[in-house]
């Protein structure tokens, strides 16, 4: 294994990227000893927000991950690749293939091709890759993976499932922003919800051997808009009876440290009241939900049926608050029922209930760092590069790249209307 970092020196990290994750995860690291060293972000506003906010960090600035992976001698152990989803396969390659351990965003590539380009290199130059899939690094996940190995309630039988975006969180980020098209980012399973179908496959941990789904934009879509809507929520007399009101939504947002860093932060690096008018007069958040200018569902259901008979269905929707996910597990002698925070066990046996509480802390939002799951996922991959031991990575590429392929196949399902089966187990590249 590749490792040039010391055991009693930081940790150098770059950040490929410095936008609202990527500062995230230096902001994270940052706070666990790292060193930031290097960022690569061609944008003014963002290298000097990143400078504020790390203050005291000694950082070299590229404007592209090109200049980065041609530093001799290296000046990072590891990179935080977190550029848009359709950007990740040119950086990640070229950083393994220089020697840089990597800490990749999901998804990890648009295409299963590209996917196993990156692993493919990863591999050939030695390096640890991990893959921010954080939901299996949280505290409520590892505490329901120990109940279920004491077989508290026997063999899973079936599963549940539920992700709610939220319904603010899905018109930010999937009918404003940046994930609002397939064709500039990834369908919307791939972007949001490619972490739950990661998630079932390692709480369930068998090979996927069916899929199907269904799914559509139901709701936002211009036939939709309200008689007499404007274009622009400034200039909408509708903004005060409208859910979805950019006005209400982001104003709302301003004086909360948390949520200036996300979804505010997105807006604008100038996050104050005259800062995010103007982002809502010029910028695409401050556009009808209703204009068009977005084709990925809103809603979509997703059906598995896993090695062995288990069966689990997995719902993604916008039409719910922004929270931690909602599982029901159905064992042979008991059940489980989580939200994210607490395990709510029925042990048939006893006929006896009982609860486990978990660590989580703050919401479920990027923002609070998924309920603590970010800081979990940084820790191990920190861990990682400072021992060389790969055992804390959950999320490898061989395990990504195959819920990944589970992510396709689901939406080869829905736009084709038919079931896709395995003979085989999902298997990893070769």
């Amino acid at each position: 294994m590749n490792t040039d970092a010391s055991s009693t020196s930081p940790i150098r990290l770059a950040i490929v990227g410095a936008g609202s994750r990527g500062a995230g995860y230096a902001r994270r690291a940052a706070s666990q000893g790292a060193a930031i060293t290097a960022v690569v972000e061609p944008d003014a506003s963002r290298r000097a927000a990143i400078v504020a906010e790390l203050v005291g960090q000694e950082i070299s600035f590229f404007g592209s991950w090109e200049e980065l992976a041609a530093q001799t001698p290296r000046v990072a152990d590891a990179a935080v690749v977190s550029t848009p989803d359709r950007f990740h396969v040119e950086p990640a390659v070229g950083l393994a293939r220089a020697g840089y351990h990597l800490l990749l965003e999901k998804p990890m590539a648009p295409t299963e091709a590209e996917t196993e380009q990156i692993v493919s290199a990863a591999r050939s130059a030695g390096i640890m890759l991990a893959v921010c899939h954080v939901m299996r690094y949280s505290g409520y996940t590892k505490a329901l993976k120990r109940l279920l190995a004491s077989g508290a309630i026997g063999e899973i039988a079936s599963v549940e499932h539920l992700e709610p975006i939220g319904w603010w969180h899905f018109a930010h980020s999937y009918v404003r922003g940046n994930w609002a098209k397939e064709d500039t980012s990834a369908p919307m399973l791939m972007a949001k919800s490619s972490h739950d179908i990661d998630w079932l496959s390692y709480v369930i941990d068998r090979p996927v051997r069916k899929v199907s789904s269904f799914g559509n934009l139901l709701h936002f879509r211009p036939e939709n808009k309200p008689v007499g809507a404007a274009d622009r929520c400034l200039d909408c007399p509708l903004q005060q009876t409208c859910a979805y009101a950019a006005t209400r939504i982001y104003r709302g947002f301003l004086g909360d440290e948390t949520y200036e860093r996300w979804p505010l932060a997105v807006l604008t690096t100038d996050v104050s009241p005259a800062g995010i008018e103007q982002a809502l007069e010029d910028g695409p958040y401050g556009e009808c939900v209703y204009n068009g200018r977005n084709d990925v569902v809103d809603h979509q259901v997703v059906n598995l049926e896993y090695e062995g008979g288990i069966t689990a269905s997995f719902t993604v929707t916008a039409f719910t608050e922004l929270d931690f996910r909602k599982t029901r597990i159905f064992g042979t002698r008991g059940s489980i029922e989580g939200d994210g925070r607490t395990l709510r066990v029925h042990d048939f046996v006893e006929d006896r209930k009982y609860e486990i509480e978990s660590d989580s802390v703050g919401d479920a939002s990027a923002a609070d760092g998924h309920g603590g799951a970010d800081d979990a996922l940084v820790e191990a991959f920190l861990t990682a590069v400072r021992t060389g031991d790969e055992s804390a990575l959950l999320s490898g590429p061989e395990e990504s790249l195959a819920s990944h392929r589970i992510v396709w196949a689901a939406e080869q399902s829905r736009t084709s209307s038919s079931t896709v089966v395995w003979q085989e187990a999902v298997a990893p590249v070769p």
